[in-house]
């Protein structure tokens, strides 16, 4: 079970980058929920904010981002290009980076108290890199070898050393996320549906993928943390997209992977333990918890993985 939550009563107004997107509008929702002033930031809104503050424009954007900082305390940094498909390579990696980089040296001038931010399961560029055979090892933590060949990856690898670099020369306390996969729960069964089609496809990244309720508190435990330095996290479900048991989709599809650890059950491939040790996060949601698609290959275990609960 997840320890409880307590929040900064330091923490007034938050600013939220890339409001618009999957995860910032239910981020934006939650903290309104705490009682918490959010200051909304995206290109564009395809339905209204319900944030108290909301401006429209580029995270990239100097005069904007001091605007938006006006009275803030926090910073939730989650806008960014989300797939090497959707921009051309100079364009997709100058904005990435040049946004996160504008939001945390703005911030942390500013003396805001730590700022939260969105990296990926693809920072350490295996997922998407067809000429990685397969991860150096499982399950894949935070030191995990690196291999990139797309800019994507590429950037998010560099927005984490933007926070380390802001953290360590400010003292501004960071926390980079490496979210996997992240829906909500009937989009996920759908994904579960495609991956079982094609496991071998999602290999790299270990059939990862979290419930859009856990990103949710993974960013608010963050958020009102009392971490100081800056740290990257890998989260993740508490076990995979498929129905198999998790040493037998090993077997299957990745027999030459090292594993570090003992897999019981339908244990990830993604160790959160380092999220759990420094903010009290264990996801809760699990795909299985529904038995409204049937995708099941054989019977699912209700083992979860040590890495969860240690």
């Amino acid at each position: 079970m997840a320890a409880t939550l307590a929040l900064d009563p330091e923490v007034h107004r938050i600013l939220v980058t890339g409001a618009d997107g999957k995860i910032g509008r239910a981020v934006v929702d939650a903290l309104l929920l705490d009682g918490t002033l959010v200051t909304a930031l995206s290109l564009s809104y395809e339905r209204p904010s319900r944030a108290d503050r909301v401006l429209t424009g580029d995270a990239g954007d100097a005069d904007l981002v001091a605007g938006a900082l006006d009275d803030v305390d926090a910073v939730v940094h989650l806008a960014a290009i989300p797939h090497p498909t959707l921009a051309n390579p100079y364009d997709g990696f100058r904005s990435n980076v040049s946004a996160t980089f504008n939001v945390l040296s703005q911030a942390a001038t500013r003396g805001v108290r730590r700022a939260v931010l969105a990296s990926s399961i693809n920072a350490i560029g295996v997922p998407l890199n067809a000429k990685a055979a397969a991860p150096a090892y499982f399950p894949l933590d935070e030191l995990v070898p690196i291999d990139i060949a797309d800019w994507y990856s590429l950037s998010k690898q560099c927005d984490e050393h933007s926070a380390a670099m802001i953290s360590r020369s400010t003292g501004m306390p960071t926390v980079a996320i490496r979210f996997p996969h992240t829906e909500s729960h009937e989009r996920l069964l759908e994904s579960a549906r495609r991956t079982l089609a094609n496991p071998e496809d999602t290999m790299r990244e270990g059939w990862s993928y979290l419930d859009l309720r856990d990103a949710v508190d993974v960013v608010r435990r963050a958020i009102h943390s009392t971490v100081t330095g800056s740290h990257v996290l890998q989260v993740s479900a508490p076990d995979t997209l498929l129905a198999q048991q998790t040493t037998t989709l090993l077997e299957s599809y990745a027999p030459g992977v090292p594993v570090r650890q003992p897999l019981k059950g339908s244990a990830p491939l993604v160790d959160s333990s380092r999220a759990r040790v420094l903010l009290g996060f264990t996801a809760q949601h699990s795909i299985w918890e529904s038995e409204t698609v049937a995708v099941h290959d054989e019977p699912r275990s209700t083992e979860r993985s040590e890495t969860m609960t240690r």
